[in-house]
């Protein structure tokens, strides 16, 4: 790997993986002149219900979709460790692989963003990495308390120091809108519509393979 240039990973439940992640993911990659970054699915969400898919469907349904894209991978780890998933142990296991003066960055959305507070060690988070916010059309980053406060005090709108240190900024990237969610793209399958050309075919042929998402969902 090129020593000069970050890498970064983006987290999610990925219930499924869809366009809208994957083209966030490619714009960063190119936006910021990462070297890769890697889709690492959650195994144990802390803030939300557990999945009713697999964690090993939603990791093997983020592979088939980056298939063929050097420059985007699945991040298994999470499934490999026990216990709820945790960025911060994420992170500290990366800076582990990759050493200790490497650019690492932890993608996030500004949803993401405005309950960053209630996550485990927290204020840590940029001891070991950068932070990038993913800007969406009708968000708004915080103005006010702890997590503006943080926010103005690690604020970088130059992406090319996320390069040259190797953690510790908060960037903002703005990126194309794609108004896609996993949560419609469940519900579509459970009416038995069609969710074509919202996520890629090899995913799609993956959940009609295994027979994903055609249960309703609890209300829970």
């Amino acid at each position: 790997m090129d020593p000069a240039r970050a890498v970064a990973v983006f987290g999610g439940t990925f219930n499924p993986v869809h366009y809208g992640h994957l083209r966030s993911a490619i714009e960063l990659v190119e936006h910021l002149q990462l070297h890769h970054l890697d889709l690492m699915p959650c195994a144990q969400p802390v803030h939300r219900e557990q999945p009713g898919c697999s964690a090993e469907h939603r990791a093997a349904m983020v592979e088939l979709a980056v298939a063929g894209e050097p420059r985007l991978g699945c991040d298994r780890r999470e499934l490999a460790r026990g216990g709820l998933s945790y960025s911060y142990d994420s992170l500290v296991d990366i800076r582990q692989d990759i050493g200790p003066q490497r650019g690492l960055c932890l993608v996030m959305g500004c949803d993401a963003l405005q309950n960053i507070a209630s996550w485990h060690r927290w204020r840590e988070l940029l001891d070991i990495a950068h932070v990038i916010v993913i800007a969406r059309p009708g968000w708004t980053l915080p103005d006010e308390g702890v997590v503006a406060h943080w926010l103005q005090s690690h604020r970088c709108d130059a992406p090319a120091q996320l390069h040259r240190q190797a953690s510790g900024l908060v960037h903002v990237e703005e990126l194309r809108p794609l108004a896609i969610s996993s949560t419609e793209i469940r519900s579509l399958l459970q009416l038995g519509q069609s969710v074509r050309y919202l996520l890629p075919e090899p995913v799609l042929d993956y959940i009609d393979q295994h027979g994903l998402y055609r249960q309703k969902e609890s209300s829970a």
